[in-house]
């Protein structure tokens, strides 16, 4: 058999051998398109693989246990069918193949190349079932080894979660789905983008669109940068708009020997002036047009297609190129665009480009932090810097969207069109001139938002509810990646829970009691027993606690017991009576010390007793206590007698976790172990405390000082772990040093962290950092 074809030696047909991106790459080829040069590796190679290898049974008896609304148990057999096929050996006889394939194609480039190794499978792109984007892609990869192992890492992931759960959905046979690993030279990006030859915005068949920046693609697809865009007449060529963006990011391969990209700033590494300059000259973009159509011309339909022009040779690469599927009627485009003519009258608050063509009007909901998306409410217009999946359900509510950056291609333009909404994007400040609930009218067609109820609204919110489906918040979490190490999340207030209950993490590693206190309770606990009503307290704070703990069941709940500080205990009703007053509250009567003194034991025992509510009365068992700011090995001692007195006593379905953020847990952490039955690092506290930096200090912060990358902290991270895990004890980490260092993340997963608790707005992407970086350790451990 054929383990190896040429991209010249396969055709559009080819779909069975080398999946549809091969098959297209290989038309494209064989009709003179210059496409980076490349070769498949065929999808039977894959079969003979599974074959010779013994793992098609073990994969057909684990995919029948598949429940697809069971997200625990599906992600778990797809991470065990991934598993065989990484960790099994590559029969040799392929590997010569694959060795042979990649040698000529470095002698046809005339260098030693980096290549770039695509997914390709054989039910990708067919009428009857999109699988475009299901399996995963490898860039800057170099070396036969590599080659082989991300050849693997490419079949793995025709079993993704996300994979099956949408075979599963569309009721697609898995084993009817083969896999072909595309490998061809990896383009140096200098600038690279989409072009549409047919308007996706007005539908009209004579216009092209291009989207173009700096750098890969990638940047251009997610959102990340709004792109500058052309639109070229088809029979003249002539540029008819020019819309250039200020392009602050791009996304390059990563520095070093690295594999893979990272996003960096054009400004440093392009210079300012890139920022703002047209990433295309006339010419490229003539070039670019003539190619595009084409293409068309070959397909006989109109087509989005996505290119490239290398850095080093300066020639136009082709990369992919598919049909446009969602053009409406040309003539009811036409009809459509017959009203609103006198737009000129009107007062234009923001402009930006048109993503998803409609008419809306509402108030405007103005989203700055993803605690704010309750905010959104039905009918409402949501303005926000960019969206994210994790925005989507209150983009379903929204009417219309208006986002600063992105452009036509990027997230918030895909969802508000499947979403049936007008959407707005690219429009650079509209979060400063759209004011939060101020009445306006988006009109998406155009690109513009009017001041106040100024057009009639056209009839494209109908689309809403039936595009809704298109959106399902379980395949969103599919989109997430299995990860060894649990991702958590913080949560504040209870009934956020709601909001971000469907986001892809393994439990909550930090629910902060003291947002009920203030919100719901508002009273100190010692006032309230004072005045006979600590039953009172009790029944609120378990109320808050079992929200969460319901909607996350069975997902652990880390519910940390109070860590007011006297200044914060001060501030609730009667808390100046029984509060004393403190010149440093930070490192003051805090966490066990607290709970330990006369002054506010039978406070403390309150909460045990309203913890155990939750756990004996509702049977929340998967709660578990987390004791703040622990001084001495003597205060846990003395906290778990009390807890054992309130009924709360360590077992094999109660843990009791220590919050590990004062440097004598640290240097104690054999003697805390003992007693606890997992550690949860508090980033903030530890470096303030290890740095002698006051957290709260803009100057320290911004001379460094407080840092969670410092050295010190990383080292005393690294040594707990060491510890903790030679006393079979967990260790996590919910401060706030994951959630905005990436590289703090990957240092985690490397020390072997069992948890990582981040903000909600990061889980996703924390989730995808952590995939990443375990990836990597594997395959190093592989090669060992």
């Amino acid at each position: 058999m054929e383990y190896i074809k040429w991209f010249e030696d396969l055709e559009g047909k080819d779909v069975d051998i080398a999946g549809g991106k091969g098959a297209n790459l290989g038309e494209l080829t064989q009709k003179g398109i210059k496409v980076p040069p490349g070769f498949c590796v065929t999808a039977e190679t894959y079969k003979k693989f599974i074959k010779k290898k013994d793992l098609d049974s073990e994969i057909k008896d684990l995919i029948n246990k598949v429940d697809r609304d069971d997200s625990n148990k599906l992600s778990n057999i797809a991470s065990e069918i991934r598993d065989l096929i990484k960790y099994s050996e590559v029969p040799e006889e392929i590997k010569i193949e694959i060795r042979k394939a990649y040698k000529t194609l470095n002698e046809r480039v005339g260098e030693k190349t980096e290549v770039a190794v695509r997914s390709s499978a054989t039910a990708e792109d067919l009428p009857e079932a999109s699988f475009a984007g299901q399996q995963d892609t490898y860039l800057y990869i170099s070396g036969e080894e590599e080659l082989i192992n991300y050849i693997k890492e490419c079949w793995a992931s025709l079993w993704t979660a996300r994979a099956i759960y949408y075979r599963e959905e569309k009721d697609f046979d898995h084993f009817k789905v083969a896999l072909s690993a595309v490998v061809q030279k990896m383009v140096n990006s200098e600038k690279s983008g989409v072009v549409f030859t047919a308007n996706p915005i007005n539908n009209r068949r004579d216009e092209v669109m291009v989207n173009s920046s700096w750098g890969l693609g990638e940047a251009v697809v997610s959102g990340v940068v709004t792109p500058d865009e052309y639109v070229v007449a088809k029979n003249n060529l002539d540029i008819k708009e020019r819309n250039i963006a200020k392009k602050n990011k791009m996304i390059v391969k990563k520095s070093g020997d690295k594999i893979g990209t990272e996003m960096v700033n054009v400004n440093d590494y392009l210079g300012e002036y890139k920022i703002e300059a047209t990433s295309l000259n006339d010419d490229e973009i003539y070039e670019l047009v003539r190619m595009a159509i084409k293409i068309e011309d070959l397909y006989d339909s109109p087509q989005d297609i996505e290119w490239s022009f290398d850095h080093d040779t300066k020639e136009l690469y082709i990369l992919q190129s598919r049909p446009i599927t969602t053009l409406k009627d040309e003539k009811e485009m036409e009809d459509n665009s017959s009203e609103g003519n006198e737009t000129e009258e009107l007062k234009t608050l923001a402009r930006g480009l048109s993503a998803s063509p409609g008419i809306a009007r509402g108030k405007v909901i103005l989203i700055e932090d993803m605690d704010e998306l309750a905010k959104v409410k039905e009918g409402n217009i949501l303005v926000t810097a960019m969206t994210n999946p994790d925005m989507v359900p209150a983009m379903r509510k929204a009417k219309a969207v208006v986002t600063d950056e992105g452009g036509r291609t990027c997230h918030a333009a895909i969802v508000s069109r499947e979403l049936g909404i007008p959407c707005i994007v690219g429009a650079g400040d509209a979060t400063e001139l759209l004011k939060d609930g101020k009445v306006v009218t988006v009109d998406a067609t155009r690109g513009v938002v009017y001041e106040g109820e100024v057009m009639e609204e056209d009839d494209s919110n109908d689309n809403k509810e039936k595009n809704e489906a298109v959106i399902s918040q379980e395949v969103i979490n599919y989109l997430s990646p299995t990860t060894g190490t649990k991702i958590y999340m913080n949560l504040g207030e209870p009934q956020f829970i709601n909001r971000y209950k469907d986001l892809p993490f393994d439990g909550i590693g930090l629910m902060r009691t003291e947002f009920i206190f203030n919100n719901v309770i508002g009273t100190h606990p010692m006032h309230l027993l004072k005045k006979g009503e600590g039953d009172l307290f009790i029944k609120k704070l378990a109320e808050g606690i079992t929200k969460v703990a319901q909607e996350v069941y069975p997902k652990r709940l880390v519910v940390r017991m109070s860590d007011f500080r006297t200044n914060e205990f001060r501030g609730l009703e009667g808390g100046d009576e029984v509060e004393p007053l403190e010149n440093n509250p930070m490192i003051g009567w805090r966490g066990a010390a607290r709970y330990i003194s006369p002054e506010y034991k039978e406070g403390f025992k309150l909460e045990c007793k309203a913890m155990r509510k939750v756990r004996e009365e509702y049977n929340l068992t998967n709660v578990t206590a987390m004791l703040p700011f622990v001084r001495t090995v003597n205060d846990v001692e003395e906290v778990l007698k009390i807890m054992k007195s309130e009924g709360l006593e360590r077992s094999k379905d109660f843990d009791i976790y220590l919050m590990a953020e004062v440097p004598s847990n640290i240097f104690m952490a054999e003697e805390f172990s003992k007693l606890v039955d997992g550690f949860s690092i508090g980033s903030n506290d530890l470096t303030q405390l290890i740095m002698g930096a006051d957290r709260d200090s803009g100057i320290l912060s911004r001379m460094g000082y407080f840092d969670e990358r410092n050295p010190a902290i990383k080292k005393a991270i690294e040594h707990l772990i060491d510890v903790a895990h030679e006393n079979d004890t967990t260790v996590s980490i919910c401060g706030q040093g994951p959630s905005i260092y990436p590289e703090f993340a990957e240092f985690l997963v490397r020390k072997g962290i069992d948890s990582i608790s981040v903000n909600p707005d990061t889980v996703s992407y924390t989730r995808k950092l952590v995939a990443s970086v375990e990836q990597k350790i594997l395959l190093n451990n592989a090669r060992k």
